[in-house]
């Protein structure tokens, strides 16, 4: 059997006076030791892309963490300066591409800013600083050069007993890193909890429509696919389900033809 594809999304940089659509390679490199796929970048072109088209030629999605921030203005908020950067372009293609692929019951994993993706594509909201919360910890990640030491295990998460979550890592207690400012305010419609930290943030979720593999994280499995055992579970499962399933026709011409 052939390596399946994965659609890998893209955040847009400025750099030498071009825009540059680009994902960090630690994403591609999980994807290719962990899950034993192949990861195909998406640009953020927005509606320039028929997503169709391109959902038809691969075999699941990836979206992946960000410096970036969901714009509030999505969910009824104001977009500070304070709260960001944002990158609106990733926000017009990454929506609708995850309503698309749950549409069509493609195999979907979600880390970081995937996740806050994922709940105010289906109607949710963020807190942009969560740390600001009171009694919540502060879930950014460690001032520190050395990438080890920022993405290194910090707290642990229980997991939902009964779960998709918990069909992949059992039902335990596990230790993930932490690097993120926003996090899920009110959760949206038709997604469920599948893990929390002490602090009660969200931590996963599922979409309860999907048929297979649809996870969000709000953690960074794809650092220590290669150590941590519950990360390289999560990214095996998810290759699993990219093997497991035809590609999805969309309803329409395309299905037609």
């Amino acid at each position: 059997m052939s390596a399946p594809v994965v659609l890998v999304s893209t955040d847009v940089k400025s750099l030498d006076g071009f825009d540059w659509h680009a994902a960090v390679s630690v994403y591609l490199d999980a994807l290719v030791q962990g899950s034993r796929a192949i990861p195909l970048l998406l640009p953020s072109l927005g509606p320039a892309i028929d997503l169709d088209v391109v959902l038809d030629r691969v075999d699941g999605v990836l979206l992946t963490g960000s410096r970036s921030n969901v714009n509030p203005t999505l969910y009824g908020g104001l977009a500070l300066d304070k709260d960001g950067p944002y990158d609106s372009r990733r926000d017009a293609t990454t929506l609708p591409l995850i309503r698309r692929t749950i549409e069509r019951d493609m195999p979907l994993f979600a880390i970081c800013r995937g996740l806050q993706e994922v709940n105010v594509a289906f109607g949710g909201t963020l807190v942009s600083e969560v740390q600001e919360l009171e009694g919540r910890r502060d879930h950014r990640a460690p001032v520190a050069d050395d990438q080890d030491a920022r993405f290194a295990l910090a707290h642990h998460v229980e997991v939902v007993p009964g779960g998709r979550l918990a069909a992949v890592l059992g039902d335990a207690t596990i230790e993930v890193n932490s690097l993120h400012r926003q996090a899920i305010g009110r959760l949206a419609p038709g997604l469920a909890v599948e893990a929390r930290a002490d602090d009660g943030t969200i931590e996963a979720v599922s979409v309860e429509a999907a048929s297979g593999f649809a996870l969000a994280t709000q953690w960074h499995p794809e650092y220590w696919v290669g150590s941590d055992a519950a990360s390289s579970r999560l990214f095996a499962a998810f290759g699993e389900a990219l093997r497991g399933g035809a590609r999805r026709q969309p309803a329409g011409r395309h299905a037609a033809e």
